[in-house]
């Protein structure tokens, strides 16, 4: 049963009418062959925003830990976050974490996230579905993925011909994945599967999956690990990852000043990151439980921006966009400039 986060809490998917469960499960499903009028989207939107309220920003964010990651993650280690937002108007903030991107599109088609952080993937996917996101901010570029193989298994590209491969769908990892197999001429010859990075390692050791696209801190650790790495997005021209922060047009509605404010608040943690990179990173290795050395490995700090739209962020976004409304993977391929906040 799937399940939508809420507040600290979890909702049941039966609470929520037959037309929400219809919807959702169109927009999550990259390969879906749903459709919905417009006038369906319209009505659901108006039902949505009527679920939020002014005094109460609630966040979704991905992670593996309770603890979100990343500048957010650190402002809100620094007490940063809470203490500005709070200036802002907003006397609750409400953190939920999902384990991937399109389980947290979920929350946002069900009304009950205003701000999400997650990779530019699932992000894409939900707006070009029509649902009325806008980009707030890129808070990291070029994100790695890797190609991790099972232990003597195969050991090149031409070697998972045939073989039953996995990742996280709706991911950055997956477009890298399918951008890859495309780039080799195999993707028609090889089986991509759902599977969340948790299950990664078990399944690799079992030899229920040939090879698995990890993330930028996975990756590296499964090799730690002894586990084959044969590739990786940084070795191919436009298959890394960015992850962006989307906010509700309901929430900007009621908030014009949010995306400035809030970026304020991300410029600043990036900068003391960048000037306490040690602290951060101690940070962030204890958060996942990973060590110190992986995550210096997969979080090079020249992925982060002080500025809220780097140049190589957008490229990456648009390349994204494209090859994923070529794919029919994105129902159309928007103008990102339609979706920028404007500053």
């Amino acid at each position: 049963m799937l399940s939508f986060a809420v507040g600290t809490g979890f909702v049941s998917q039966n609470r929520f009418t037959s037309r929400l469960s219809t919807l959702v499960a169109c927009v999550l499903l990259l390969t879906t062959a749903c459709s919905q009028s417009k006038s369906e989207f319209t009505q659901f939107n108006n039902a949505s925003n009527a679920i939020a309220k002014n005094s109460t920003l609630r966040i979704g964010f991905v992670g593996t830990s309770q603890t979100p990651i990343g500048p957010f993650g650190w402002a809100k280690q620094k007490g940063i976050l809470e203490n500005r937002l709070q200036k802002a108007g907003f006397k609750d903030i409400t953190m939920n974490r999902f384990a991937n991107g399109p389980d947290l599109n979920e929350a946002i088609v069900a009304g009950q996230i205003d701000v999400g952080l997650l990779g530019d993937t699932p992000a894409i996917v939900l707006k070009a579905r029509g649902f009325q996101t806008r980009l707030i901010r890129i808070t990291q570029f070029d994100v790695n993925a890797w190609l991790v193989t099972k232990k003597n298994g195969p050991r090149s590209i031409a070697d998972l011909k045939g073989k039953t491969l996995a990742t996280a769908k709706g991911s950055y990892m997956h477009r890298y994945l399918l951008g890859l197999l495309n780039e080799k001429g195999i993707a028609k010859e090889t089986k991509v599967v759902h599977l969340l990075p948790s299950d990664a390692k078990s399944a690799l050791e079992r030899g229920d999956i040939a090879a698995y696209a990890a993330s930028s801190d996975q990756g590296p650790f499964l090799k730690s690990q002894g586990f084959p790495v044969i590739d990786s997005s940084a070795d191919h021209d436009g298959l890394s990852g960015t992850s962006v922060i989307v906010a509700t047009e309901n929430l900007l509605t009621k908030q014009p000043d949010f995306p400035q404010k809030f970026n304020q608040i991300i410029t600043e943690a990036v900068k003391d990151l960048k000037a306490n990179s040690g602290e951060y990173y101690k940070f962030h290795a204890q958060t996942i439980g990973y060590p110190v050395d992986i995550i210096k490995v997969s979080y090079p700090l020249t992925q982060l921006s002080e500025e809220p739209f780097p140049s190589e962020g957008l490229k990456l976004l648009e390349g994204t966009k494209t090859f994923l409304a070529s794919q029919n993977l994105a129902k159309s391929n928007f103008k990102l400039t339609d979706w920028i906040v404007k500053k």
